[in-house]
């Protein structure tokens, strides 16, 4: 398959900070592709060298066939980037924006109006409102159509999602989707391990490593341990009680449950209760569960 993007052991460091420590990675042309993690994991300085705004200490990156240092000039004429945070001029208007930045290609929103119209219609109502004046989601689609309006190649997406609402999520995800469809290579970085779900594949990040490449489905799949929901009337004390359990391998609060990994390959609930008695738990509740991306990103942390 023609690869968009090749990434070879790829470093980056901040005095002290190993912001990226020998990334190796490949981007099928076409694909979403997902980079998972916190912040500090290494997704925003990847994204600023695959844009050419920063040069690597160490290795090599392509991006559609031109290398990031020697070639970025023709890097930057075929890719769009959305940076984490809102860098449009809040004090022109949506058009203005739109108008200004396809200036830049030398290009018109009227010639190239078939790649943002089905998310400028959206925000074309508003299109005389100052950009500081938008919504959170409204910005984010003005920065989207902006990024769009010179018919890029591939675009890369620094975490388009943090600090908007769950439905302009759940749109702004459809919207890529559509994308994707036209043929276009998106790159995604994100906070939410539930997004992770909506990537053709996804690389888990953390601490400037990846721990893991693959589809959403075989990173759950390949879960190692059995893994149960747990509850009772002392939840905070309940987290610390099962680590101290000789069959746990991990335990970590996810809203009203800790979901408990164990060591074991079958999990002996009626132990896990009487283990939980004896130590003054009351209302406890065990349910056997299947795990989720964070549940796998928990268990690679650990690895």
């Amino acid at each position: 398959m023609e690869k968009a993007v090749i990434i070879s052991d790829i470093s980056k460091n901040y005095k002290d900070v190993n912001a990226l420590d020998k990334i190796s990675l490949e981007i099928n042309k076409g694909e979403l592709f997902g980079f998972i993690g916190p912040d500090g994991a290494g997704k925003t300085t990847l994204f600023r060298i695959l844009v050419t705004l920063l040069l690597p200490d160490e290795g090599r990156a392509i991006v559609e066939g031109f290398d990031v240092v020697k070639q970025y000039k023709k890097i930057r004429r075929i890719s769009g980037y959305m940076p984490g945070r809102f860098s449009l001029y809040q004090d022109l208007s949506v058009e203005e924006n739109l108008r200004f930045f396809a200036s830049i290609f030398k290009t018109t929103i009227e010639e190239n109006y078939d790649m943002i119209k089905d998310i400028y219609v959206q925000i074309e109502p508003f299109k005389d409102r100052l950009a500081g004046k938008l919504s959170g989601g409204m910005k984010q689609k003005l920065a989207l159509s902006c990024a769009l309006v010179h018919k890029p190649k591939i675009l890369f997406l620094d975490e388009p999602t943090t600090g908007v609402d769950a439905v302009s999520r759940k749109e702004f995800w459809e919207m890529l989707g559509g994308l994707k469809e036209k043929g276009i290579t998106v790159l995604v970085s994100t906070p939410y391990m539930d997004e992770a779900g909506l990537c053709d594949r996804a690389a888990l990040m953390q601490k400037g490593k990846v721990l893991d490449i693959n589809t959403p489905e075989n990173i759950i799949r390949q879960y190692p341990h059995p893994l149960t929901a747990i509850s009772s009337d002392r939840m905070q004390q309940l987290i610390t009680d099962l680590r101290a359990h000789r069959d746990v391998f991990s335990a970590f609060r996810f809203g009203e449950k800790v979901h408990c990994a164990t060591a074991s390959d079958t999990v002996d609930f009626a132990d896990l209760q009487q283990y939980l008695e004896s130590r003054g738990h009351e209302k406890i509740a065990i349910e056997r569960i299947k795990p989720n991306i964070e549940d796998c990103f928990m268990a690679l942390m650990k690895a």
